[in-house]
């Protein structure tokens, strides 16, 4: 079954054509990937946008393919398992007022993708979390392609297992109490 997922999905260039009865339209992959992803601040692209900044920080092979349904995001050439998280205070649409910055921790049932069931009980099944936080206020310049416009607050499971106030949600400021933010060149490989 795995050799079938990896045949399907295979690593794209872009230059794939959609074909219509054997023959090339007037597009392809790469026109599909601009028009559904370049904006990265809408808040789905921004959070598998975030997993590649932290993957590219580990230093993750682009050769191997993102899992959406995986147990936790990314996996360090040691292992190490990283579930990524996401917040910006700037939206892609048109606000009133920042967002309010909150990273979802809920613990979830690990999906078997032999079986096409969850199993288990809910727990938090990566070995560190990684909250992404897109700092910058300014609408008029945010980049996320920055990285300095960026900071990331590591966590290994075991401190928001035992944190006291939520098991579903961490915001911004009971990060900063439990560490420091790192910028971009200071996420260890």
């Amino acid at each position: 079954m795995n050799e079938l997922k990896e045949i399907k999905a295979g690593l794209k260039t872009g230059n794939e054509y959609l074909t219509n009865n054997g023959q090339n339209t007037d597009y392809n992959l790469l026109d599909f990937w601009r028009w559904s992803v370049s904006d990265i601040l809408s808040n789905a692209t921004r959070g598998k946008f975030a997993e590649f900044i932290v993957g590219t920080a580990v230093e993750l092979n682009p050769e191997n393919l993102r899992d959406e349904w995986d147990a936790y995001d990314l996996t360090t050439a040691d292992g190490i398992k990283i579930e990524v998280k996401s917040a910006a205070y700037i939206q892609s649409w048109n606000q009133k007022s920042f967002s309010t910055i909150s990273f979802s921790i809920k613990p979830t049932r690990y999906w078997d993708a032999e079986t096409n069931m969850q199993l288990g009980e809910p727990k938090r099944h990566a070995d560190l979390y990684v909250f992404c936080h897109l700092k910058h206020k300014d609408q008029c310049i945010i980049d996320p392609l920055k990285m300095e416009q960026w900071d990331f607050f590591i966590l290994p499971t075991y401190r928001l297992n035992n944190y006291e106030r939520s098991q579903s949600s961490i915001s911004i400021n009971s990060l900063n109490k439990m560490t420091k933010p790192k910028k971009y060149s200071e996420i260890e490989k």
